[in-house]
């Protein structure tokens, strides 16, 4: 079919456009996804990454994928191949001092999860991790024999993430810290949209002061079942950012029945962590949405601001504002 029969049916473009991630996601990768690993050697810190390039050849826009605590560069894989498959190019961090090694081998994993969480040191250190990685994907796009040379558009640069990821997803894009940004160059700029898959509300700060310079649009995910065991968040919680944030176009999607762990995709750590229930429908709208900000998609757009119900199951809510 072609383009021009499409645009004059823009209720079928709306179906495929729709169908696409969740068609594709039965599919087989196009190009394995490629690890490596990245050195920062401002900082002595390794981190490891995967790659995933989509079909589309040439400069693409980019999304940089953060997991959660106790996770690795291979979670998330459903979020990472739905936006290589629509055309995005996906790079999985995996942040040291927060990733499986926390809890592998180890006796009691609540405890150590924990501790993990509340070292402050981390904290920063993911931070200055996603800082970084928006740096050196820049950086490899001009850097000859590089898998990212050539295919970054550098004005259409995204980031997601879950749980931990979220919370770095909503530091990065502007939400304050308490007592201050501890030097480092927040919120980054370069950064046009995001993905906040379980997020979280501040600590330490009324909401609207919180989020009051965050100026980019998000895509905050979660479900009715989304208790946060570490932090104490409750379903409720995890929609106060949508519902502070006034400065930038944003988006909601509740998932009827939804965990915490529906969004991971941590084989390693469990079956309920890895649970594919929700995943295509995460990566739909997940699409839909960086098709709208970063490639200004009108279809997408009217899609998501009409609740994108056939993407979506009974009992599901999707909310917009300023879309």
């Amino acid at each position: 079919m072609t383009a021009s029969s499409t645009e004059r049916r823009p209720g079928l473009r709306r179906r495929l456009l729709l169908a696409a991630p969740m068609l594709l996601a039965a599919r087989p990768a196009r190009s394995q996804p490629l690890p490596g690993t990245w050195r920062d050697a401002a900082r002595d810190r390794d981190l490891p990454v995967l790659i995933r390039l989509p079909a589309t050849p040439g400069p693409r826009p980019v999304v940089i994928i953060s997991h959660g605590l106790g996770g690795s560069r291979e979670g998330l894989a459903y979020l990472g191949r739905g936006v290589a498959e629509a055309g995005f190019v996906a790079v999985h961090l995996q942040h040291p001092g927060t990733d499986a090694a926390v809890w592998r081998g180890v006796a009691e994993r609540g405890p150590a999860l924990a501790a993990a969480a509340l070292d402050v040191g981390n904290a920063v250190a993911r931070l200055q991790d996603g800082i970084f990685a928006v740096t050196e994907v820049l950086r490899r796009a001009a850097q000859t024999g590089d898998p990212l040379a050539g295919r970054v558009d550098a004005e259409r640069l995204a980031v997601a993430g879950h749980s931990y990821g979220a919370w770095l997803v909503q530091h990065l894009l502007g939400q304050r810290l308490p007592g201050g940004d501890r030097g480092l160059p927040l919120p980054d700029r370069r950064l046009r949209a995001g993905i906040a898959l379980s997020p979280s509300p501040p600590r330490g700060l009324p909401p609207r002061l919180a989020f009051a310079r965050v100026a980019t649009p998000i895509l905050h995910v979660t479900g009715t079942a989304d208790h946060g065991w570490v932090e104490g968040a409750s379903p409720a919680d995890r929609e106060i950012p949508f519902q502070s944030i006034t400065g930038a176009p944003q988006a909601l999607l509740v998932l009827d029945g939804a965990r915490h762990a529906a969004f991971a995709d941590e084989a390693a750590a469990g079956p309920r962590w890895s649970d594919p229930a929700y995943h295509a429908r995460v990566a739909a709208v997940s699409v839909l949405f960086l098709q709208a900000i970063l490639m200004q998609d009108a279809t997408a757009r009217a899609t998501l601001r009409e609740g994108a119900p056939e993407a979506l199951e009974p009992g599901d809510r999707l909310e917009t504002r300023g879309l």
